[in-house]
C-alpha cells in the first residue's frame, strides 16, 4: 500500500447515449487510473480512458453478477489505497437505484475520500427520447419513480402499491427495471386502484439506436410487451403524458 491515498469518483454515465455524460464525468474518465464500470455504462465511454488505465467489468444482469457488491466495495477501497484515481462508472445516476450511497458509505468507513458526480437519470431522459415529458401542465404536476426489480409477490417486498397508485392520481409513474415482473407489477398496481385503461408505455434500450417503444392501455401492456419481445433494460411510463408521443413529441425512434 502507498502512503498516499487516492480518491473514488462515483460517476453517473447517463442513460445510454454516450454523449449524455456530464463534462465533469468525461474529464474524470480522461484522467482515471482505474475504471470500474457497470453493464449499462456506455462502452464507448471507455475509449476516453488513458492508455494503461485498468478497466474492471462489474456488470450485473438480473441475478448474474460479474462481481458481487461486497467485492466491488472492497475493490474501490483497495485501488484507492494504492494511491489511484478510481472512477466507478454507473449507468444513469449513481444515487438513483445505483447503490452509489452504499459504495460511498463503504469508502467513508474505510477512510477513503470520494466524490459524487451526478448523471442524467434514465427516469427522465428515456421517456424524453420516447417523446414523453414526465411533467406537463395539462397532464401531470408530479412524477413518481420506483423500482420494479424485486419480485412483487415475495413476502418481503417493500413496494407500497397503494401509495404508488395514489401518486398516479397527481401525475406520472416511472418504473425502472421492471421488465422481468411486468405482468405481476401491473396487476398489483391495478388492484391497488389505478385505472386499467390508463395510457402506458414500455421503452427498451432507451436513448440508443436500438431503442424500441410499445404503448397500450395499462391492462394490455404486459401482453403487448411480450408480443414485441421487450426485455431488459426497459422503463415503463404510466400516465396521460404517454399521449404526448403521438401529439408531436416523437423525435428519436
Amino acid at each position: 500500500m502507498t502512503s498516499t491515498i487516492g480518491k473514488v469518483y462515483l460517476v453517473g454515465a447517463g442513460p445510454g447515449d454516450p454523449d449524455l455524460i456530464t463534462v465533469k464525468g468525461l474529464r474524470l474518465l480522461q484522467h482515471a487510473d482505474v475504471v470500474i464500470y457497470d453493464r449499462l455504462a456506455p462502452k464507448a465511454l471507455l475509449t476516453h480512458v488513458p492508455n494503461g488505465a485498468e478497466l474492471i467489468d462489474a456488470s450485473k444482469d438480473g441475478h448474474q453478477h460479474t462481481l458481487k457488491q461486497p467485492e466491488i466495495n472492497a475493490l474501490l477501497v483497495q485501488k484507492a489505497k494504492e494511491g489511484k484515481q478510481v472512477v466507478r462508472l454507473k449507468g444513469g445516476d449513481p444515487f438513483v437505484f445505483g447503490r452509489g450511497a452504499e459504495e460511498a458509505l463503504y469508502c467513508h468507513a474505510a477512510g477513503v475520500p470520494f466524490e459524487i458526480v451526478p448523471g442524467v437519470t434514465s427516469a427522465i431522459a428515456v421517456p424524453a427520447y420516447a417523446g414523453v415529458s414526465v411533467t406537463h401542465r395539462d397532464y401531470a404536476s408530479a412524477f413518481t419513480v420506483f423500482t420494479g426489480h424485486e419480485n412483487p409477490n415475495k413476502p418481503a417486498n417493500i413496494l407500497d402499491f397503494e401509495a404508488i397508485a395514489h401518486a398516479a392520481k397527481a401525475g406520472t409513474l416511472v418504473m425502472l427495471m421492471g421488465a422481468t415482473y411486468l405482468q405481476d407489477l401491473i396487476r398489483h398496481l391495478i388492484t391497488s386502484g389505478i385505472d386499467p385503461q390508463t395510457p402506458a408505455m414500455c421503452i427498451e434500450w432507451g436513448t440508443v439506436p436500438q431503442q424500441r417503444v410499445v404503448t397500450a392501455p395499462l391492462v394490455d401492456l404486459p401482453e403487448r410487451a411480450k408480443a414485441d419481445n421487450i426485455g431488459s433494460p426497459a422503463i415503463t411510463v404510466i400516465g396521460e403524458v404517454v399521449h404526448l408521443r403521438e401529439q408531436g413529441l416523437r423525435w428519436f425512434d
